[in-house]
């Protein structure tokens, strides 16, 4: 079984007596230092003069300064920025300002994983990674409640880096649900093989699919939309609440018989086996370097990729759709 803690075994006062930097205010970053600072932490938020983040930071009534004075600031610095520009803002501004026992942390594994960030040994390297968006982290905490979380210890300089990355994480409220222990690899290779594979990668390929067989086949966009993405999160939340057999109780036995007589017709033997090469580019690292080669020489693929996909048909019926429904709080990526 894994190791699991809770508020019980979490000493709030550790981080209260630290000084903390969180440094980026996107998804995460907003929801930590938001969080840090309603429970009683000294917080400060790193962001370059020209961030468009400083005056929402500022609005909601935290220190803002330079990502290079809040790291000399801080005990505390928890590097919340993308992955591909974190090792960059590091060896600039984040890694010239650490000193003997200051913690460093992340939010998730990849710049230690794959080497791009190197911390000096008498620092201590800490992970505390919600899972789930920022957003929710910040709601939940508002609500009471909290989202489940990982923690690692990359480096233990002090003896005291897993006590004080607890504290942080009863800081943010993600103790309340519960932190599992894992290590910066585990939780690396498992995120992004997720992402590929199922989360992101397997389901819109999926969606696709579906989407372009049916209407392929003659049949009504919107109809199919309805059957291949829309009835998608209904599927999604009886699994998250109860599992596959939850989900499977909850449906029809018609669909419960589709569900084991074509489930192994789509995702076959030859699939998994692609998933296993997946797994394994990730784990020698093949996927990192070709990411970060990516954005090293512009991100000319990435971005080509990411017009075509959003001009995809699936993407205007969608949009079409949802703005049928206002209950749904629909959201235009083109408005963002």
């Amino acid at each position: 079984m894994a190791t699991m803690y809770y508020d019980k075994d979490a000493d709030l006062s550790l981080i209260q007596r630290r000084k903390v930097g969180v440094i980026g205010y996107g998804s995460q970053g907003h929801a930590h230092a938001l969080n840090l600072k309603d429970s009683g932490v000294s917080v400060r938020v790193g962001l370059p003069s020209a961030s468009r983040s400083r005056a929402k930071a500022q609005a909601a009534g935290l220190d803002v300064a330079e990502v290079a004075d809040v790291a000399k600031w801080a005990d505390v610095i928890m590097m919340l920025v993308p992955d591909t520009t974190a090792a960059q803002l590091f060896t600039d501004a984040v890694g010239p300002n650490l000193a003997p026992g200051k913690m460093l942390m992340f939010a998730h594994g990849f710049n230690i994983r794959f080497g791009t960030i190197t911390v000096r040994p008498d620092v201590d390297v800490t992970m505390i990674a919600p899972k789930s968006p920022g957003h929710r982290v910040r709601e939940l905490y508002v609500e009471g409640a909290g989202t489940p979380a990982l923690v690692a210890i990359h480096q233990d300089a002090t003896g005291h880096a897993r006590a004080m990355a607890l504290s942080y994480g009863k800081g943010i409220g993600v103790t309340r649900a519960g932190v599992i222990e894992t290590t910066f690899a585990e939780e690396t290779e498992t995120d992004l093989f997720g992402e590929q594979a199922v989360l992101c990668g397997g389901v819109s390929a999926l969606i696709k699919a579906g989407f372009e067989t049916l209407t392929e086949a003659g049949y009504q966009p919107e109809i199919a939309y309805f059957e291949c993405v829309h009835e998608l999160k209904l599927i999604v939340d009886l699994i998250y609440q109860g599992g596959l057999s939850y989900m499977r109780y909850s449906v029809s036995d018609t669909a419960e018989h589709g569900d084991y007589t074509g489930g192994p017709r789509i995702v076959t033997a030859e699939t998994k086996r692609e998933m296993k090469k997946m797994l394994e580019e990730i784990r020698s690292g093949q996927y990192a370097k070709g990411w970060v080669q990516e954005n090293q020489t512009g991100r000319q693929w990435f971005e080509q990729r990411r017009r075509e996909e959003r001009a995809d048909p699936i993407e205007r019926v969608g949009a079409e759709l949802r703005a049928l429904m206002p209950f749904l709080k629909p959201v235009n990526v083109a408005d963002l």
